[in-house]
């Protein structure tokens, strides 16, 4: 399992979908729905848009776990990543949201299935700070590099200080807060449109960080390890450059692929030299979301990230028990064959 690339993703299968009201305000990312277009024909259209994603990531070799959503009152359910994440080691974190509305996106059954289906030792509930206004909406408001064991972080009232430096204690992880703004002085709502770190290559929009010295800081951060920075502008920001996620797939043959997920918005606004980069490292997948890019999120939003081990499933244990014990009651060949006869 590679550290920063999951091989594990969920996803949610909204069967209502529409830009929420409640988030309109601070996410200046959020688009009107097209005139004349009624909520069936939106949710219908978003519904192929995840159905679209899932078998890409499938295709590259991905786990995806689908659930499905029928409540009607959840317009973000689409983007787990606010209220969940997962870490290496058994841990999951679950965290306190801003909209009221959104709050009810956190699923029983989605724990249940992480710890029936992997090693989970510890689930870790900030939801508690809600009722005190005190929010951090998982990895949307935090970006984390699982190699170096940072968090960057943009302050905003979705990214309370004070939980982040709680939340870096809890996981062991190094807090790096900064202000980013859009050009017009509006603080970014997420950091996770801004910025995306996979193993050998990150994109940010370093412009949008106006400190100049907190800037570097963040550059330097970023590529301590040899890692690539791959410089975003603002323009591409607006197009969800910064939303991507690096997954680690399979291909038929079984070999491990890096793949960047992304939309195919994003992709197009990228210039040549910049996919370059990128694709020394990953392979860019990307999906074609309009629908869903309306309510101010992008592939990442999508994705919660699977970095747990595996449980063996009871019939592949059993099956590598028996192996065990016949190659224990029968002698090998010097290269490593067993004799047995098993007709």
């Amino acid at each position: 399992m590679s550290a920063q690339a999951p091989s594990a993703v969920i996803l949610i299968r909204a069967e209502r979908f529409t830009p929420n009201p409640a988030t309109a305000a601070d996410n200046a990312f959020q688009g009107d729905v097209p005139t004349g277009q009624s909520e069936d024909e939106i949710s219908a259209r978003a519904l192929a848009e995840m159905d679209a994603l899932a078998a890409a990531l499938r295709d590259a070799g991905v786990r995806v776990h689908v659930f499905a959503d029928e409540d009607h009152t959840r317009p973000d359910s689409v983007f787990p990543n606010n209220w969940l994440s997962t870490h290496a080691g058994g841990s999951v974190a679950v965290y306190p949201m801003y909209a009221s509305n959104r709050r009810h996106e956190r699923r029983t059954d989605v724990l249940e299935m992480l710890k029936s289906d992997y090693r989970v030792q510890s689930i870790v509930d900030y939801s508690g700070l809600e009722p005190d206004g005190i929010f951090l909406e998982g990895t949307g408001a935090m970006v984390l590099d699982h190699v170096s064991r940072v968090a960057y972080t943009a302050r905003s009232h979705r990214a309370d200080i004070a939980v982040l430096e709680r939340f870096c204690t809890d996981f062991n992880y190094e807090p790096m807060a900064f202000d980013a703004v859009d050009a017009g002085g509006v603080p970014v709502y997420h950091t996770n449109v801004i910025a995306c770190v996979g193993t050998e290559v990150a994109m940010i929009a370093l412009e949008m960080i106006p400190d100049e010295v907190r800037r570097e800081q963040v550059r330097e951060r970023l590529s301590v390890n040899g890692r690539q920075v791959v410089e975003l502008t603002e323009d591409q920001i607006r197009e969800f450059a910064g939303n991507a996620v690096e997954l680690c797939g399979r291909t038929p043959e079984g070999k491990r692929r890096y793949i960047m997920a992304m939309s195919s918005r994003a992709r197009r606004s990228l210039r040549p030299d910049q996919v370059a980069v990128i694709e020394e490292s990953c392979e860019i997948v990307d999906v074609d979301i309009p629908t869903i890019e309306l309510a101010g999120g992008s592939v990442r939003c999508m994705i919660a990230g699977v970095h747990l081990d595996r449980r063996v499933p009871l019939e592949e244990a059993v099956l590598t028990e028996a192996v065990e014990a016949i190659n224990e009651d029968n002698p090998v060949t010097p290269d490593g064959r067993n004799i047995a006869n098993f007709d």
